[in-house]
């Protein structure tokens, strides 16, 4: 049940939503259709396509609710809309093509759709990102309140407003026009890496990948390099998703156990995406027009093309982190240079780096900032500081995976 929601939830939801106009309804219709799945499911089994049968059931739902309101003539009233968005974004008519199940044009993904929902300029950034990850994710209001690292009530009234206003402001349930892609473009391409983010190194959940939301992700880049080819940004975040996506299954032992990237078997890296990957980085760099996701796929590809780990090209590597603190500065790029400094010039020199950071309120309440201080402690033969840096680190871990392997060099440094 777990999985067919975290996998069917999202999908299910961004069509109803496109149908009916209504995040509220849809949302009903898919709570609905998995409350139905619990009553039947333990009686007659699980059927062979879960996905099928929630959006089917899901869709039922949705018709007889529609059907339901096209009976009160006072409500439905209420719920029209008006303007030029009224026909994609009002209520949903129940002798609607789209609501039952005939066939209609489809001109573009309705995750994407949602998602360019979700992230339209009338909406607050942080509203934007957890609408994403409720909406297009299927993560529940406590997870992303935890991904936030927030009361779960202030992350529930943020999703509340945020679809209030789509509600109000009449915000349509469509791809915005050309002329005003590009505008919408990088709230759209930061809220698909996150969603990668939250399958590559999970959160909230016991499992470090969860591969539906990296494969989620990674589909939706590609609709956006196909929906705007000529924008190297959106390339870039392609080519990055394929690098990292390409050593995930080494990333955990057959045990679940954390695996460090200098402890992988490259063998088992998937080489076609990263081929894949090289090629677009490769087109998106020729529109001589580098950004952050660009950056950023460079560095991941020195890691997939490197023959081992002592043949990464490290000082190529800290200079990238370098440009790319100068035109994207943020903490945790500078501890990430951190350890590319540590294997070329020395984890003293890259103590330095962390310790700059290390006041910054934004990694307070991270694991990150004392995991890559113990690391580099370790290195140094600091074993006492680095204890006590390891287990400030399992404070803040919230992972399984992350968890025991800190415990394990909690343990090795402490003798």
């Amino acid at each position: 049940m777990e999985r067919a929601f975290r996998s069917e939830s999202g999908r299910v939801l961004a069509t109803l939503a496109r149908q009916l106009g209504d995040l509220d309804a849809a949302e009903d219709a898919v709570q609905e259709a998995f409350a139905e799945a619990m009553r039947t499911w333990p009686r007659r089994g699980v059927p062979d396509n879960p996905g099928a049968w929630i959006t089917t059931t899901a869709r039922n739902r949705a018709i007889d609710g529609a059907r339901r309101e096209s009976r009160r003539e006072a409500k439905e009233k209420a719920a029209m809309r008006t303007g030029p968005d009224a026909q994609s974004s009002g209520p949903a008519d129940p002798g609607d093509p789209s609501i039952d199940g005939s066939p209609e044009p489809e001109p573009a993904d309705d995750q994407l759709r949602l998602i360019f929902t979700c992230c339209h300029p009338a909406l607050a950034p942080a509203s934007q990102v957890a609408l994403t990850l409720r909406l297009v994710c299927g993560l529940q209001t406590v997870e992303i309140a935890r991904a936030f690292l927030q009361p779960e009530a202030t992350v529930a009234q943020r999703l509340v407003r945020a679809k209030a206003k789509i509600r109000t402001a009449a915000i349509p349930f469509r791809v915005p026009p050309a002329h005003l892609l590009p505008e919408r473009l990088p709230p759209v391409l930061a809220c698909i890496y996150l969603v990668f983010s939250e399958g590559y190194a999970a959160t909230t959940v016991d499992e470090l990948v969860r591969r539906e939301l990296c494969d989620e992700a990674t589909r939706l880049g590609r609709l956006v390099v196909e929906l705007m080819p000529d924008e190297p940004e959106a390339r870039g975040l392609l080519a990055l998703l394929l690098m990292h996506d390409s050593r995930r299954d080494a990333r955990v032992s057959a045990g679940g156990d954390l695996v460090l990237l200098e402890d992988q078997d490259r063998s088992s890296w998937d080489h076609d995406r990263i081929a894949e990957g090289t090629a677009e980085l490769e087109r998106a760099l020729l529109r001589r027009r580098p950004g952050p996701y660009q950056l950023q796929a460079a560095i991941a590809g020195l890691h997939a093309t490197a023959s081992s780990w002592a043949n990464t090209d490290w000082p190529q590597i800290a200079a990238l982190y370098g440009e790319l603190g100068r035109v994207a500065p943020s903490p945790v790029v500078e501890l990430n240079r951190a350890v590319a400094v540590a294997f070329t010039e020395g984890p003293a020199a890259a103590l330095d780096v962390v310790d700059a950071v290390a006041d910054d309120p934004r990694l307070a309440r991270t694991h990150l900032l004392p995991a890559t201080r113990a690391d580099l402690l370790r290195r140094l033969g600091r074993r006492d500081e680095a204890a006590d840096a390891y287990r400030a680190a399992l404070a803040l871990a919230r992972t399984g995976p992350e968890r025991a392997f800190l415990e394990r060099r909690r343990d090795e440094v402490a003798g």
